[in-house]
């Protein structure tokens, strides 16, 4: 199977700072590759440097062969990227947008319509005919998702998608994500744990700009010998009294939230 995405000593210092540190990975065709790390780790800054928008210190990158070139971005042709904080022009109706988006790219008028009424449907927003400006958080992730895989690319990158969405929204762009999978290949870039384990094939870990884990998620599912099962909640006080009840009846209970999340997600890992 060949590799979509290869990194390879790639390195980045802003001032005193190595904000990457001679990374290097590879992701395989089709393969949804969750990206690790916390606030900070270097995610972003590669991914960047992936999209020719930042020029590395050192190393190199390729996408389905072809080297990424700083400035001379060639190879974002075959790639498709959802920011964590997708813009639009808010006067736009998702139509609308998704076929000045397709004119950009250079398709044609008809491939435009039938892959915009494909992508809508996907993201189920079908019937929206109103004004961006009006979209919650979750619809604009949606409709940030449709456009980034409009032209059909070869690698969609996703830069935390569901770090600021409540439990609902996660789960439908999880949903969508899961729908691709097998189709295009995904670098997934997060730090909930639970939303890699949901759709992740691979997992690699930054910390501090370098890499520290490159696992399957069968290897690191293995590695956990405690049975286990996750309830997830949409809000703070229905966590709590289910909580109490399994605490109450000789449950082991580790009760926590999801970190940097605007709506708290709340989750209990209850094991026998």
């Amino acid at each position: 199977m060949s590799n979509v995405l290869e990194i390879k000593g790639l390195t980045k210092t802003f001032g005193d700072r190595r904000a990457v540190d001679n990374v290097s990975f590879s992701v395989p065709e089709n393969c949804v590759l969750g990206f690790i790390g916390a606030n900070g780790a270097g995610k972003t800054t590669t991914m960047k440097m992936v999209l020719g928008l930042l020029q590395a210190d050192a190393g190199e990158i390729y996408v389905c062969g072809e080297k990424v070139t700083f400035g001379a971005t060639k190879t974002n042709r075959l790639i498709g990227y959802l920011p964590d904080v997708p813009e639009f022009y808010g006067y736009m109706r998702p139509r609308d947008y998704l076929r000045l988006c397709g004119e950009i790219v250079g398709m044609k008028p008809d491939a435009i319509k039938k892959r915009s009424d494909e992508l809508l449907e996907l993201v189920g927003m079908s019937k929206y005919n109103r004004k961006i400006s009006g979209f919650s958080r979750g619809m604009r992730q949606r409709l940030g998702m449709a456009q980034a895989l409009l032209s059909e690319p070869k690698l969609l990158i996703c830069d935390e998608p569901t770090s600021a969405l409540d439990p609902i929204g996660r789960r439908e762009i999880l949903d969508i994500l899961r729908h691709i999978k097998g189709k295009t290949t995904v670098v997934f870039s997060t730090h909930i744990l639970s939303d890699v384990e949901r759709i992740c094939d691979q997992v690699t870990v930054i910390n501090a700009g370098k890499i520290t884990m490159e696992k399957s998620i069968n290897e690191i599912k293995l590695q956990r010998t405690t049975k286990a099962m996750t309830i997830e909640f949409e809000n703070e006080v229905d966590s709590d009294k289910v909580a109490t009840l399994l605490n109450t009846n000789n449950f082991v209970v580790n009760h926590y939230e999801t970190p940097a999340t605007s709506i708290e997600d709340m989750f209990l890992e209850v094991a026998k």
